[in-house]
């Protein structure tokens, strides 16, 4: 930021704040500046004391503390949206905080305008995605918004070169920040998933601490016995969980916010959505990330089968060039882009028909697909039945082998004659 922030005192700031250590100091910080400082919290699923930190806030001196429920909204327009759309980034991560940056920066921007604030901040650091995402997000949804980013700062990151130094800077500050040396870890949580990087983990080597999982089993600890369940679409958007007890009953779910937290338990209780992965971050950096998405990775699998089973195959292949390119735009903080909106419209015109159910098994660790019905869907039995012709005759497969043959003579004949065979 070129201005000088001492020059900017008695200005009001919204602080997308998390009651952590980063942002707990950046608050004390703002406020030394001069800063009228209201404190925004989002609810997006995290397990959280929002009254504790609300106290906190207050009473390091934030003006006033915002707590915006914004789980149904993340859900619904922007976890659901994204299984809907297939989308996965670098085929493995399934874009859980890629997908929450945005919908807190738009509840952070709501809230900046309702109070006639000209300044937003937020406590992304300057190696990583979410100072990317957050920015564009708010510059996309609020250009005349400016943004403090402390950690950009070269007064805070020169005076703050780690978390040893914010530790000191809390505790001279009366600032209760609870540091737990036994996980030394950075964690990110939402409904959809959590993310844990840094500290131990950034040794590629090394395997993850058993006791770092907080929303799934090990795989290997969970229930001997499978569970079974339908997920249903519509258009390929997950409507409604169909989860079998035993023989006799069943849970039926339709609310999005309630499948998912359900979901969440389920596959937690049979230890899925586990991944461990290096990823390339938009600012050109690898890193190493550990995550947990057990519904996001039960609707995921589900969904999948079924669009493979109900789409035409070049559009099923030209959708996923598409779905690419949207996961990294989600990924790199473009949710508000033209492009974004371009590809998103094609993507969900495509799921057009992609209704039905899929159904599944959950099984220590895996979800393993067992079976799919769709009443619309492209697949016929009668067709590709070995036990009756159904309109397709068997020599027809003859021209169209010797159409696609003559191809490849003519690359042996080249070959033959160019000595490379």
């Amino acid at each position: 930021m070129k201005q000088n922030l001492l020059k900017m005192n008695q200005e009001l700031v919204v602080l997308a704040y998390s009651g952590g250590l980063d942002t707990s100091c950046i608050l004390k910080w703002l406020l030394d500046k001069g800063f009228h400082v209201v404190c925004y919290m989002a609810n997006v699923g995290q397990d959280e004391d929002f009254k504790a930190a609300r106290e906190k806030a207050l009473n390091i001196g934030a003006k006033d503390v915002v707590i915006d429920d914004r789980r149904r909204d993340f859900v619904e327009n922007y976890m659901l949206k994204a299984v809907q759309m297939g989308l996965l980034y670098e085929n493995r991560y399934l874009l859980g905080t890629s997908l929450a940056r945005p919908c807190i920066a738009e509840g952070l921007v709501n809230t900046a305008k309702s109070l006639k604030a000209k300044y937003v901040s937020h406590g992304a650091t300057g190696k990583g995605n979410d100072q990317v995402r957050f920015e564009l997000s708010v510059y996309a949804l609020s250009p005349e918004t400016k943004v403090i980013a402390p950690w950009r700062e070269e007064e805070f990151f020169t005076r703050f070169l780690g978390r040893q130094d914010l530790i000191k800077y809390a505790q001279q500050n009366g600032i209760s920040v609870p540091v737990t040396p036994k996980e030394p870890w950075s964690m990110d949580a939402n409904i959809m998933h959590i993310s844990y990087e840094s500290g131990i983990l950034e040794d590629p080597s090394r395997s993850a601490p058993i006791n770092l999982f907080q929303m799934t089993r090990n795989p290997t600890d969970a229930p001997n016995t499978p569970v079974m369940l339908d997920v249903v679409f519509k258009d390929g958007f997950p409507i409604k969980a169909v989860i079998y007890n035993n023989s006799k009953t069943t849970d039926e779910i339709t609310d999005p916010l309630k499948m998912v937290e359900e979901l969440n338990k389920l596959g937690g209780e049979h230890g899925v959505g586990r991944i461990d992965i290096v990823e390339n971050r938009f600012i050109g950096l690898k890193s190493r990330g550990v995550y947990e998405t057990p519904a996001g990775t039960i609707l995921f699998v589900a969904h999948e089968d079924l669009e493979v089973y109900s789409l035409d195959k070049e559009v099923l292949r030209l959708k996923k060039l598409y779905q690419d390119r949207m996961s990294d735009l989600v990924y790199n903080g473009f949710w508000f882009s033209p492009e974004v909106y371009f590809a998103k419209h094609c993507l969900e015109y495509s799921q057009s028909g992609v209704t039905g159910y899929v159904k599944l098994q959950l099984y220590k660790g895996s979800v393993r697909v067992l079976a799919r019905k769709s009443d619309i869907s492209l697949y016929s039995e009668q067709l590709v039945s070995m036990d009756q012709h159904g309109g397709l005759r068997p020599d027809h497969a003859t021209g169209f082998i010797n159409i696609h043959a003559i191809r490849l003579k003519e690359f042996s004949r080249f070959c033959q004659q160019s000595g490379k065979m």
